[in-house]
């Protein structure tokens, strides 16, 4: 008697979805706008050094990518910065220090990197989820330089900002939805950028799993089931 074959399975791989950080891709808005006003400022900045403060997800690696590719500049996450590494990474005169935050980066290598910057007349972007201001420091002179640093923050989006980055979150992923998906989730999730990412992250994943293409229905299933 001849076997029956079971179809084959169809799996739902885990895959890297690369956001796209070219200045064209920058969704701006109010609560943004200062942002990137200081970025497109460059050369003419206030000070050698400035911070982007704001919440995860709420597009300070964008703005530093754009900043990065306007400027020649390197990036480097703040906690992998090194005293004996900073005049090399300052070698182009530009340089992105990514995600400092209090206790969680070398005070020595920052206070030399605010230090050479100043002296050798380069520029420095730092970011941060809040200003230096609410931080505690070791050496003193740190947090008094880096607290006197302009500071521009990254508000939560706006309805309409939600829905063009919801848009474009599902567009990275090249994922097609319909508007009732779209509207939907503006008015069901928090208004934050990680929350937005969370979403379209979970949504992605549970549709590929269930094999079932992302409606309204579907999303409105999915959400609820993480809620109970």
């Amino acid at each position: 008697m001849a076997l029956q074959q079971s179809a084959p399975r169809q799996l739902a791989l885990e895959l890297d979805h690369a956001e796209n950080l070219a200045r064209e891709d920058f969704l701006s808005g109010p609560c943004n706008a200062a942002a990137l006003e200081l970025i497109e400022a460059w050369p003419a900045w206030p000070h050698p050094v400035v911070v982007l403060a704001g919440p995860e997800g709420s597009g300070k690696s964008h703005l530093a990518a754009i900043w990065a590719q306007m400027a020649g500049a390197r990036r480097v996450a703040a906690r992998a910065l090194e005293p004996a590494a900073v005049p090399a990474a300052l070698a182009t005169g530009a340089l992105v220090v990514e995600d400092i935050a209090a206790g969680a980066f070398d005070e020595r290598a920052l206070f030399h990197l605010v230090n050479l910057a100043r002296e050798d007349a380069a520029h420095v972007l730092l970011t941060a989820r809040s200003a230096p201001a609410s931080w505690t420091f070791a050496i003193r002179d740190l947090g008094s330089r880096l607290k006197a640093l302009p500071v521009v923050t990254l508000e939560p989006p706006d309805d309409a900002l939600l829905r063009a980055l919801l848009v474009k979150l599902f567009a990275d992923r090249q994922i097609a939805v319909d508007e009732n998906v779209i509207a939907y989730l503006t008015v069901r999730i928090e208004r934050s950028f990680a929350a937005a990412r969370a979403a379209v992250e979970r949504l992605d994943r549970e549709a590929m799993r269930l094999q079932r293409p992302l409606t309204r229905a579907l999303a409105a299933e999915i959400l609820r089931v993480g809620e109970a």
